[in-house]
Protein backbone atom coordinates (compact mmCIF):
# COMPACT_ATOMS: atom_id res chain seq x y z
CA UNK A 1 0.00 0.00 0.00
CA UNK A 2 1.38 3.67 -0.74
CA UNK A 3 1.30 6.12 1.75
CA UNK A 4 0.24 9.56 1.19
CA UNK A 5 2.51 12.54 1.49
CA UNK A 6 0.68 15.41 3.08
CA UNK A 7 2.45 18.80 2.40
CA UNK A 8 2.55 21.18 5.33
CA UNK A 9 0.77 24.48 3.65
CA UNK A 10 3.42 27.48 4.67
CA UNK A 11 2.77 30.98 3.84
CA UNK A 12 6.44 31.68 3.40
CA UNK A 13 5.66 32.24 0.02
CA UNK A 14 3.03 35.54 0.55
CA UNK A 15 5.70 37.04 2.84
CA UNK A 16 7.26 39.12 0.13
CA UNK A 17 4.15 40.50 -1.45
CA UNK A 18 3.30 43.72 -0.90
CA UNK A 19 1.16 44.77 2.07
CA UNK A 20 -0.18 47.51 0.23
CA UNK A 21 -1.46 45.74 -2.39
CA UNK A 22 -4.79 44.97 -1.04
CA UNK A 23 -5.33 48.91 -0.26
CA UNK A 24 -5.23 49.01 -3.36
CA UNK A 25 -7.63 46.47 -4.38
CA UNK A 26 -9.97 48.08 -2.43
CA UNK A 27 -9.41 51.46 -4.02
CA UNK A 28 -10.61 49.66 -7.29
CA UNK A 29 -13.54 48.14 -5.96
CA UNK A 30 -14.71 51.92 -4.36
CA UNK A 31 -14.08 53.07 -7.81
CA UNK A 32 -16.20 50.55 -9.57
CA UNK A 33 -19.07 51.48 -6.85
CA UNK A 34 -18.68 54.91 -7.36
CA UNK A 35 -18.65 54.83 -10.69
CA UNK A 36 -22.27 52.47 -10.66
CA UNK A 37 -23.72 54.44 -8.30
CA UNK A 38 -23.23 57.58 -10.51
CA UNK A 39 -24.69 55.31 -13.89
CA UNK A 40 -27.58 54.88 -11.37
CA UNK A 41 -28.20 58.14 -10.66
CA UNK A 42 -28.08 59.50 -14.14
CA UNK A 43 -30.59 56.56 -15.19
CA UNK A 44 -32.81 57.70 -12.24
CA UNK A 45 -33.34 61.62 -12.76
CA UNK A 46 -33.75 60.57 -16.61
CA UNK A 47 -30.29 61.69 -17.15
CA UNK A 48 -28.72 58.80 -19.38
CA UNK A 49 -27.99 60.85 -22.01
CA UNK A 50 -25.83 62.64 -20.55
CA UNK A 51 -23.56 59.58 -21.22
CA UNK A 52 -24.00 59.45 -24.88
CA UNK A 53 -22.72 61.50 -27.55
CA UNK A 54 -26.18 63.06 -28.29
CA UNK A 55 -27.00 66.48 -28.62
CA UNK A 56 -28.92 66.91 -25.24
CA UNK A 57 -30.81 70.35 -24.53
CA UNK A 58 -32.16 70.37 -20.74
CA UNK A 59 -34.23 73.15 -19.56
CA UNK A 60 -34.10 73.51 -15.67
CA UNK A 61 -36.29 75.72 -13.97
CA UNK A 62 -35.27 76.69 -9.81
CA UNK A 63 -35.83 79.51 -7.29
CA UNK A 64 -33.61 81.81 -6.61
CA UNK A 65 -32.58 83.74 -3.18
CA UNK A 66 -35.04 86.09 -4.17
CA UNK A 67 -37.77 83.60 -4.52
CA UNK A 68 -37.35 84.53 -8.62
CA UNK A 69 -37.94 81.97 -10.97
CA UNK A 70 -34.58 80.92 -12.56
CA UNK A 71 -34.34 78.90 -15.98
CA UNK A 72 -30.90 77.48 -16.78
CA UNK A 73 -30.53 76.08 -20.19
CA UNK A 74 -27.71 72.40 -20.48
CA UNK A 75 -26.69 72.45 -24.06
CA UNK A 76 -24.37 68.71 -24.22
CA UNK A 77 -23.19 68.23 -27.86
CA UNK A 78 -20.30 65.77 -28.26
CA UNK A 79 -18.05 66.17 -25.07
CA UNK A 80 -18.72 69.92 -24.95
CA UNK A 81 -21.61 70.94 -22.03
CA UNK A 82 -22.49 74.82 -22.16
CA UNK A 83 -25.13 76.19 -19.63
CA UNK A 84 -26.93 79.29 -20.50
CA UNK A 85 -28.46 81.46 -17.29
CA UNK A 86 -31.48 83.71 -18.79
CA UNK A 87 -32.44 86.86 -17.17
CA UNK A 88 -35.60 89.08 -16.81
CA UNK A 89 -33.86 91.47 -18.74
CA UNK A 90 -35.60 93.22 -22.08
CA UNK A 91 -33.61 93.68 -24.73
CA UNK A 92 -34.77 95.75 -27.70
CA UNK A 93 -33.29 95.59 -31.44
CA UNK A 94 -34.62 96.26 -34.94
CA UNK A 95 -34.87 94.34 -37.81
CA UNK A 96 -36.72 93.04 -40.98
CA UNK A 97 -39.48 90.73 -40.86
CA UNK A 98 -38.22 87.81 -42.65
CA UNK A 99 -41.78 85.99 -42.79
CA UNK A 100 -44.43 84.17 -41.21
CA UNK A 101 -43.67 80.92 -38.97
CA UNK A 102 -47.06 78.35 -39.06
CA UNK A 103 -46.69 75.15 -36.33
CA UNK A 104 -48.14 71.70 -38.44
CA UNK A 105 -50.57 69.75 -36.69
CA UNK A 106 -47.54 67.37 -36.56
CA UNK A 107 -45.84 69.54 -34.69
CA UNK A 108 -43.51 70.93 -37.28
CA UNK A 109 -42.56 74.55 -38.32
CA UNK A 110 -43.03 76.12 -41.50
CA UNK A 111 -41.70 79.85 -42.24
CA UNK A 112 -43.35 81.33 -45.43
CA UNK A 113 -40.95 83.97 -46.64
CA UNK A 114 -42.39 87.19 -46.96
CA UNK A 115 -40.54 88.48 -50.01
CA UNK A 116 -40.72 86.92 -52.90
CA UNK A 117 -37.39 85.61 -54.36
CA UNK A 118 -35.89 87.15 -57.76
Amino acid sequence: MRQIKRRKRTFEKYEDEDPLSSVANLFDVAMIFSIGFLIFALTHFGLAEMLTQEKVTIVKYTMDENMEEKVEIIIKEGEKIEIHNTTKEVVTTSGTKLGTIYETSSGGWVLVDEKPKD
